[in-house]
């Protein structure tokens, strides 16, 4: 074991979104290098769902989905693996909200709670957020997100929010 590494792996939840480029294919190569995290298994990836801007409106439709991790990772060692991918996938970190080429959030990391001005878990807005909640449900039905209760019934109060799952379809071989 390496130091700093705890023995037992958590799971750990990240969601995946992107608005620029090709979103599908960035969304899902992106989970492809999540499989090639160190000290992590990649154990689940969502549907792709297309979701209108939050915030910052006026810019494309983002693709979105979650995937779940066991990872032997602390969580501020995931979270600097998650910018890395992201900076190879050409993030450029502008305004709040802005168009990405892929956005990874931690959300939550087995029961660590934190809020250390860098990271803050449970991440403090995807209780209100279709576009995280409906693919975390789809992979995670009966996951409690701490402090707000299961994923399930806060995805109910989301309703109003513009969601589809999106059909990709592959070209026949």
């Amino acid at each position: 074991m390496r130091e700093g590494v705890p023995a037992a792996p958590a799971v750990a939840y990240v969601a995946l979104g992107a608005n620029l480029g090709d979103p599908v294919a960035t969304v899902r190569a992106a989970a492809l290098a999540l499989a090639g995290l160190p000290d992590s298994r990649l154990t689940a990836v969502s549907s792709l769902y297309r979701t209108a801007p939050v915030g910052l409106l006026g810019q494309p439709d983002f693709i979105n989905a979650v995937a779940a991790l066991e990872t032997a990772l602390p969580p501020s060692v995931l979270l600097n693996e998650l910018f890395a991918i992201e900076a190879r996938f050409g993030r450029q970190r502008s305004i709040r909200n802005a168009p990405r080429t892929l956005d990874l959030d931690l959300l939550l990391h087995g029961a660590t709670r934190c809020d250390d001005g860098r990271l803050t878990l449970p991440h403090p807005r995807m209780h209100e957020r279709a576009f995280v909640l409906a693919p975390l449900a789809e992979i995670a039905p009966q996951l409690e997100i701490p402090g707000r209760g299961p994923v399930a019934g806060l995805l109910g109060a989301c309703a109003d929010q513009r969601i589809e799952r999106v059909t990709v379809h592959t070209a026949a071989a």
